[in-house]
């Protein structure tokens, strides 16, 4: 299960509310938000919260539910405790943050969740993937980097990609006014399976049913 999730961004007001931040869009968008409890640890914002209070949040959220004997769904193999982390070492070298804490920590690349955005899907769709290609995404290149291996899972919100002109001045373009709140669409239909993820042990149907999965038809 995942033990270590990286939300990849860059750090600095000029980038805030660029489609490179759609990862730390998402985490402040997340309905728990406000209890994460950030430290400057592991060259990154990092929060270490145990599972049980984790669990709670969720359900607080209504993401969910309690088994009918009062307790909660959480698997006999969740870890002790999950760790939370924004990489502030700019999206090239966020692997750096991320090895370091996952090496202090004796996590492996398997349980490690890096959510970022992603240029190879439409803004709308959203991809849960394990290992694989890299796309181009120079967080994900640092990451492999560290661990020597692709071999982790990635939740990849979709920004599209510019007709013509360049990518890096695309990724580190702002959303429009109009794209903001189709983000704030999706990030609300993301939040159920973001939860889920978290909180099984086989993520192989949550894989298929959102291997590209479109939540907003963006025109």
């Amino acid at each position: 299960m995942i033990q270590l999730v990286a939300f990849l961004g860059n750090y600095g007001k000029e980038y805030e509310d660029t489609r490179h931040n759609a990862g730390w869009l998402f985490e402040a968008a997340l309905p728990f938000a406000d209890k994460i409890s950030w430290q400057s640890k592991y060259k990154a914002d990092f929060c270490c919260v145990d599972y049980d209070v984790f669990a709670t949040w969720l359900k607080d959220a209504g993401l969910i539910k309690e088994r009918d004997n009062g307790t909660l769904p959480i698997p006999d193999c969740a870890p002790k405790k999950i760790y939370f982390m924004k990489p502030m070492t700019y999206m090239n070298l966020s692997g750096q943050a991320i090895g370091e804490a996952a090496r202090f920590f004796k996590i492996p690349a398997s349980d490690v969740l890096v959510v970022h955005d992603e240029i190879e899907l439409p803004l709308g769709t959203v991809g849960l993937k394990w290992s694989g290609g890299l796309g181009g995404h120079n967080g994900l290149r640092s990451t492999k980097e560290t661990f020597g291996t692709p071999d982790f899972w990635r939740i990849r919100i979709g920004v599209g990609k510019p007709a013509n002109g360049n990518v890096a001045d695309y990724v580190l373009g702002s959303f429009t006014s109009d794209e903001k709140i189709t983000l704030s669409q999706i990030f609300t239909m993301m939040n159920p399976m973001f939860a889920k993820f978290l909180t099984i042990k086989d993520a192989t149907n949550l894989q298929k049913e959102w291997n590209k999965k479109k939540l907003v038809e963006v025109l």
